[in-house]
């Protein structure tokens, strides 16, 4: 999975790290990644993962909202990978706020309280998304004056205390990896398969707007490249980062490859980018009124995503974490298909 190219373990200063949400697709990549070096892992999660167990994980149960477990679980680490979060476009804001901004918060404290030197977040690019095309853009774009749902402000939020945490003491940094998609994806994957079953799914604005994505293999190395190039005075320390394969398409081609991978013939239907966001925003204040908890088909944020432009320039990812996408999408999809087939785990 290219772990060896990251470092040796204690070279590195990594020898026992804490992942939160190290059960999840994004977490379970990171901690495989680091058990391939010798580095001891813990993980923090509220379920039971026994793949974690088998690979020789120290499992503590628990959620963000508990900070005594967070700081017994940090106990010892040299490295915290905080993967955990809430994800989602719906939903009450309190209940982002307090796993995303609260969590990060008992996350950065039990770093100091256990002496943790180093500290890498796992961001997203839509703290910078306003509603209109990205193309091209670079960590020097804002956070917008304002967000369309409590996700990326909530992360927004967590961003922000992560980079000025960073110091002496504790090293910090921000990875803003987009679309993370591959074999064991429980959210991407699996929607667009099962929507597209039920035939349900639609292109929006024909799907012609570029949009970057990532193999989840390049998206967890560039994890580990950030944990070996931090340190103190180290050129990312107290900095977010792109992180993306660099190669960016048609986000209709994107979505018909995982389709194809999938055995399923390609989307052709579509619906306007306005029509979209009306439709999102009928759904989202039926779904209010109606106090539904369940995700709306569509959103306002949701339509804007995919109405709109999203590639990035990787170039101080390259520069300052050493990090170069090493699975390309078309070997990537390659790799989904067989593991759709079952021929693969990953």
């Amino acid at each position: 999975m290219g772990a060896a190219a990251g470092g040796i373990v204690g070279g590195n200063g990594m020898n026992r790290a804490l992942v939160t949400g190290g059960g999840g697709f994004l977490g379970k990549a990171i901690v495989t990644m680091l058990r391939a070096r010798g580095v001891e892992v813990r993980s923090l999660s509220r379920g039971a993962y026994p793949e974690l167990e088998a690979m020789g994980v120290e499992h503590v149960s628990a959620s963000l909202s508990d900070g005594k477990a967070v700081r017994r679980a940090a106990d010892g680490c040299d490295i915290v990978f905080h993967v955990g979060a809430k994800a989602g476009v719906w939903g009450p804001y309190l209940e982002y706020h307090e796993a995303n901004v609260s969590g990060t918060q008992r996350v950065l404290d039990a770093c100091k309280a256990r002496g943790v030197q180093k500290l890498v977040y796992t961001s997203t690019p839509s703290v910078t998304f306003a509603g209109e095309d990205q193309e091209g853009v670079d960590e020097s774009a804002p956070y917008p004056a304002s967000f369309l749902t409590p996700y990326p402000e909530t992360k927004a939020n967590a961003e922000r205390m992560v980079l000025e945490a960073n110091g002496e003491a504790l090293q910090t940094v921000a990875l803003r990896p987009h679309l993370i998609w591959g074999p064991g994806d429980n959210h991407l994957v699996p929607r667009l398969i099962d929507r597209a079953k039920k035939g349900r799914l639609r292109l929006v604005n024909g799907g012609h707007g570029l949009v970057d994505s990532v193999y989840i293999d390049n998206a967890a190395e560039a994890h580990l490249n950030a944990a070996d190039a931090l340190g103190p005075g180290a050129a990312c320390a107290g900095k977010a980062y792109f992180i993306t394969n660099g190669e960016p398409m048609a986000m209709g081609d994107l979505i018909n490859g995982i389709l194809n991978a999938a055995g399923l013939p390609p989307c052709t239907k579509n619906i306007s980018g306005g029509m979209a966001y009306f439709a999102g925003a009928t759904l989202e204040k039926i779904y209010g009124l109606l106090g539904k908890t369940d995700e709306p088909p569509m959103t306002r944020f949701v339509a804007r995503q995919l109405a709109t432009a999203h590639w990035f320039d990787i170039s101080a990812a390259r520069r300052d974490l050493g990090y170069e996408p090493r699975v390309t999408i078309a070997e990537g999809l390659e790799r989904l298909a067989a593991h759709l087939r079952g021929e693969t785990a990953r």
